[in-house]
């Protein structure tokens, strides 16, 4: 009579494997929180630096949106023999004759220097610029008054000034009392703060200017109405056309003496700038990632050291070396699992942060999202690869003695 066949090995199912890889974390809770705390780091740093670069990619999309990239800027360039070159003061009549051409403002820049009060040294200037402009430059430069009120053609020929947000935060202005507006010294002329002006990203220069009516201008410090800048709004799906002929209409016998530049042109060059660092950021962030994978490795050794007495019973028993490789793996995953979740948390979390500090939308692209939780089981799969084959490979007999 033959002897019966063994009973199969019951097969672990993956909530098995699950409850047994948690079991193992449950019994070195501090040792597994610290494992998950490097796993956790490299997640939320690239996490962060996919969507912080992402935020700022959408603020600036935004503010291109609401300011219009068909800004064309034309300022006086230089000679041929190196000296500096002037615009005709004919340049914003040519330009408007161009039929794609939707409006076009000047402005002049006055040699003065600008201080708070008589008391500051004829050195110690507040370091803004100076510029003659005319009253309709907002509606061209898509700007706004944030207090105060702009140049108009009541007060252009009154020693009335107008400061960019930059320049009235360097001269410590940051609001007005209509009964007591506050005055600056130009040159050596008083002027009576009548607005400041929100910021404005298509014009820094503006920014960092103050502008006086450009009759004043004339009349105290003797400028001679050659602009110096010349601001232009084209129809969208002509600007390239326009861009292509300015300066040859701005000034016909020596257009080589006129730069033209587009706005929003150098704002997505900084932001490819910001990116380019932010992709060195994700590498920081891989190797902490990387770091955080080798100390999951070294803590599932260690388990397998201390837990040979459990392997050992286990394989007594019945487990096969296929179950014990796969309930160290699951334990590797989860261990790795869970710091990619606290790691997609705290990435969310820096992200919303630093976007609402600037005023930005927080954006958390899904791949970024995904990816960090993807990532971190990833490294756990690998990190656990040979301590579970290490655990698998364990006579029984040797590892009950």
């Amino acid at each position: 009579m033959t002897a019966p066949a063994p009973p199969s090995p019951n097969r672990l199912g993956p909530a098995d494997l699950l409850s047994l890889g948690a079991h193992g974390m449950r019994t070195r809770p501090l040792r597994a929180m610290l494992s998950a705390l490097g796993i956790a780091i490299g997640v939320a740093a690239m996490v962060a630096v996919l969507a912080i670069p992402a935020s700022a990619d959408q603020a600036l999309q935004d503010k291109l949106a609401a300011m219009g990239t068909n800004l064309l800027r034309a300022e006086a360039g230089q000679t041929l023999m190196g000296g500096s070159a002037k615009l005709p003061d004919s340049a914003v009549p040519m330009v408007r004759r161009i039929a794609p051409v939707e409006g076009a403002v000047e402005v002049g820049k006055i040699n003065a220097k600008v201080y708070r009060n008589d008391r500051v040294g004829k050195d110690d200037s507040a370091g803004v610029s100076v510029f003659a402009a005319r009253p309709d430059l907002l509606p061209v430069l898509g700007g706004t008054v944030r207090t105060g009120t702009f140049l108009s053609p009541a007060n252009q020929r009154f020693p009335a000034v107008v400061l960019g947000s930059e320049a009235a935060s360097r001269l410590g202005i940051d609001h007005l009392d209509p009964a007591r507006p506050p005055q600056v010294l130009i040159g050596s002329s008083w002027f009576s703060v009548v607005g400041i002006l929100a910021p404005m990203p298509l014009a820094p220069e503006v920014e960092r200017s103050v502008l006086i009516g450009w009759d004043v201008a004339e009349q105290v410090f003797g400028f001679d109405g050659h602009p110096s800048t010349v601001y232009l709004r084209a129809r969208e799906s002509q600007v390239s056309a326009v861009r292509s002929v300015l300066a040859a209409t701005i000034n016909p016998a020596a257009p080589n003496e006129v730069a033209v530049e587009r706005p929003s042109d150098a704002l997505a060059a900084q932001q490819l700038t910001k990116n380019t660092y932010g992709a060195l950021f994700l590498g920081l962030g891989g190797v902490a990632l990387l770091v955080g994978g080798v100390g999951v490795a070294n803590t599932m050794v260690i388990s397998v050291l201390e837990r040979r007495r459990e392997i050992g019973l286990r394989r007594a028993l019945g487990a096969t070396r296929g179950q014990i490789r796969g309930q160290f793996l699951a334990e590797s995953v989860l261990l790795s699992g869970l710091g990619g979740l606290v790691g997609v948390v705290l990435g969310v979390g820096a992200t919303a942060g630093y976007a609402l500090s600037q005023g930005w939308p927080a954006v958390l692209p899904p791949v970024a999202l995904a990816g960090g939780v993807a990532v971190s089981a990833a490294v756990g799969a690998i990190a656990g690869a040979y301590p579970a084959m290490r655990a698998a490979r364990l006579p029984p007999a040797q590892a009950l003695a």
